[in-house]
């Protein structure tokens, strides 16, 4: 059997553009199995955890594999959707939206494709549906708005490994960030608005950034200065006094330390100081998922009313919004300048 593998391509079609969205992926189905197997998939993968493989493999499958997926079952439980988990929906309205944006300016040439990095749809089935439509230049849009290379780093791994066996590969380009793209923040200030005028009233701001050990950080990655400039152009845009505001990171795993300060941390500080209504926003997340629908909106929300609080409300990833849409689909366009 040949090491390299021929793909089938449509010679009759014309050459076209392949856009391959990518975002981090979910478990097909609320079950036990099914999280276990994205568990596995995901807590695998040396980029998210990078330790010894002698001391991790054991503790993940001795320990973590049997008995997470019980908690994270009931989880997901909790918001899951009629068609799916709320990450695989969004994403799919997403790339489609950003698909008809991109045949709308620049015609019918241009081939949008969503993958996710652990589970389904995979990057490999993603890339081979693009080449059977004769995409020849590809360009790969992870939807992680700050780079980090337990994240954006994983699909560019897992997008090259694909290629690596091809016979013949197509001119690839890769977007890192857009964390401070002028359209992104706009729009994300814009939603942070709309919140405020759909509930009536403004509240402390908190950003809740997903959290990284913080060793990655010092061994270069610059996933916690781009989150902080996010912030700070997002409050620049907003208007907002040093005290209307605070930076945050959640979603911690493990014992190692984190970026911090953590979101629980910082939720009990701002009860402390006396502060009763909070509106959370996740600029790391570009629809919801788990993370924000459960962790924030439901685990940080009961804490917080623990603490005396009187509400947390979550302000909506940008999702499947139109004009989210419209800001990934100009930073493609941008991208793939100088390709007929």
């Amino acid at each position: 059997m040949p090491h390299y593998r021929a793909v089938a391509q449509a010679a009759a079609t014309p050459e076209r553009i392949g856009v391959l969205v990518v975002n981090l992926g979910t478990p097909d189905s609320p079950s036990y199995f099914a999280v276990q197997r994205y568990l596995r998939e995901f807590l695998g993968d040396r980029r998210v955890i990078d330790t010894s493989r002698f001391i991790w493999l054991p503790l993940l499958y001795g320990v973590i594999l049997p008995f997470r997926p019980l908690r994270t079952v009931r989880n997901y439980r909790k918001i899951w959707m009629p068609g799916g988990s709320p990450l695989a929906v969004y994403s799919k309205r997403l790339a489609a939206k950003i698909g008809t944006v991109l045949q709308a300016r620049l015609g019918g040439d241009v081939r949008v494709a969503l993958a996710m990095t652990y589970g389904n749809p995979s990057i490999a089935s993603a890339i081979r549906e693009l080449a059977e439509q004769n995409v020849k230049k590809l360009l790969v849009l992870p939807l992680y708005p700050q780079y980090c290379s337990s994240t954006t780093g994983s699909v560019f791994d897992r997008t090259t490994r694909v290629l690596q066996r091809w016979r013949w590969l197509p001119e690839t380009r890769f977007v890192n960030d857009y964390y401070d793209d002028p359209g992104y923040i706009e729009e994300l200030a814009a939603s942070i608005e709309r919140h405020w005028t759909a509930v009536g009233e403004r509240s402390h701001l908190l950003f809740s950034y997903h959290g990284i050990p913080a060793v990655y950080v010092k061994e270069g990655d610059p996933y916690q200065q781009q989150a902080e400039t996010t912030t700070r152009l997002v409050v620049a845009r907003l208007g907002l006094a040093t005290d209307d505001w605070s930076h945050c990171y959640q979603s911690r795993f493990g014992s190692v330390v984190w970026l911090q300060p953590y979101t629980e941390d910082t939720l009990e500080a701002l009860a402390k100081r006396g502060l009763r209504k909070l509106t959370v926003v996740s600029p790391s997340f570009a629809v919801d998922c788990l993370e924000t629908l459960e962790e924030v909106a439901i685990e940080y929300r009961d804490k917080f009313l623990a603490l005396g609080g009187e509400k947390l409300a979550l302000v909506p990833a940008l999702n499947d919004d139109d004009q989210h849409a419209e800001v990934l689909a100009s930073i493609v366009q941008r991208q793939i300048a100088g390709w007929p």
